[in-house]
């Protein structure tokens, strides 16, 4: 039988269209854009028309798009550059428990370098309080992080509320929209944001190649050097062929994001009703919020099975699933943002994360359901 995909928020494949759109820069456009010749040119008016429809897709300007490697470079970009402008001396930092290290890790550097960070909690929904933040809030506090969409539960994070107290406050805000591209409106100039990441491969655009929105307003010193692409930003030749995707990408689906993700809640919940009726309501338990969420990830535990034995027998049995994030899946370590929802033991040693997308069907849903319950079943009775 085919094997059964469902780690989407891991990473998605290129879609066919991504792909065709992004050839011809392999092939007849491969002028580099810095130059001069017409080879060049027309390489540059290509990126110059790519940047301008992600624009008008995320609601900025095109001068406030700066492309990058993905979202692990965009959120580096991000903090460290706005720290490294930063002329009032300022040393704190609020971010939450469950980020993505893309966050965490940068994060922890800076502490290192003399900057605090304030690691606010989250509840057992995973989702952050406005009350805490308010709290935590101090007169040095140089930046807020918090990012849109937590990648391993699928809870949405009240942005627009956490935004609109750093604007009163006039403490940048950052927020990694790498889970949120496709599953969330966004619209730039009207959520209150001042540095926004985003990344291809999340959206059936390639691997590779991200994007960090920066305001016109936000002042930012490049984190990487040695040419003046991308408005002295950030330096290093722009990969064309690989932000052609990206904005065919964007063109295809942001439009579709509302019918996708009703396709998402509607796997789902494939998939829970099967669990129910072949291990009881009480034989598995959904981590995250039940309403603040995305339906393309589903978090489940298994208690009294453990997650590495779980996703083990999955695999051997030809369904892909991921013990949390793809960065640290490889881990045995449990996830950190079960952990900061101080969810019990037995919940946070036995989660798994589903998580859909276009290529499922409910036929491949009520499968690989199945033999979730088939192997719960049996690894619960040896």
């Amino acid at each position: 039988m085919n094997p059964i995909y469902l780690d989407y928020a891991a990473t998605t494949p290129v879609h066919p269209d991504v792909l065709e759109a992004m050839l011809p820069f392999y092939t007849a456009f491969y002028g580099n854009p810095s130059s001069t010749h017409s080879f060049g040119r027309a390489t540059r008016t290509a990126l110059n028309r790519f940047r301008d429809a992600m624009a008008k897709s995320l609601g900025c300007l095109p001068a406030e798009l700066i492309f990058t490697s993905g979202g692990t470079e965009s959120n580096n970009m991000a903090i460290f550059g706005l720290l490294n402008a930063n002329k009032e001396e300022k040393k704190h930092i609020l971010t939450t428990q469950i980020e993505h290290h893309a966050v965490l890790h940068p994060c922890e550097r800076l502490e290192s370098l003399g900057y605090e960070v304030t690691y606010l909690p989250v509840g057992p929904t995973g989702l952050t309080q406005i009350e805490d933040v308010e709290a935590a809030i101090r007169p040095d506090t140089a930046l807020i992080s918090v990012m849109y969409v937590n990648n391993e539960v699928g809870t949405i994070q009240p942005i627009k509320s956490i935004g609109q107290l750093a604007r009163a406050r006039q403490i940048p805000f950052h927020v990694d929209a790498v889970q949120a591209l496709g599953k969330l409106p966004i619209n730039l100039h009207e959520l209150p944001v001042d540095l926004v990441s985003f990344s291809a491969h999340k959206l059936y655009g390639p691997k590779g190649v991200g994007a960090l929105y920066v305001s016109k307003h936000t002042k930012l010193i490049p984190h990487v050097y040695g040419g003046s692409q991308e408005r002295k930003r950030r330096a290093g030749t722009e990969n064309v062929a690989a932000i052609a995707g990206f904005a065919k990408a964007v063109e295809l689906f942001l439009p579709q994001q509302i019918s996708m993700q009703q396709q998402a809640a509607e796997l789902r919940q494939v998939m829970i009703d099967v669990l129910e009726q072949q291990l009881g309501s009480e034989g598995f338990t959904i981590n995250g919020h039940t309403e603040q969420s995305v339906p393309h990830i589903l978090n489940i535990s298994f208690p009294g099975i453990s997650t590495e034995t779980l996703l083990m027998n999955l695999d051997l049995d030809n369904v892909a699933a991921a013990s949390g994030s793809a960065c640290t899946s490889g881990s045995l370590e449990v996830s950190h943002v079960l952990k900061a929802m101080k969810l019990p033991e037995n919940v946070t040693a036995s989660a798994v994360r589903f998580s859909f997308g276009m290529g499922n069907s409910k036929e491949q849903i009520e499968t690989a359901a199945q033999k979730v319950a088939t192997i719960i079943l049996r690894l619960r009775m040896n």
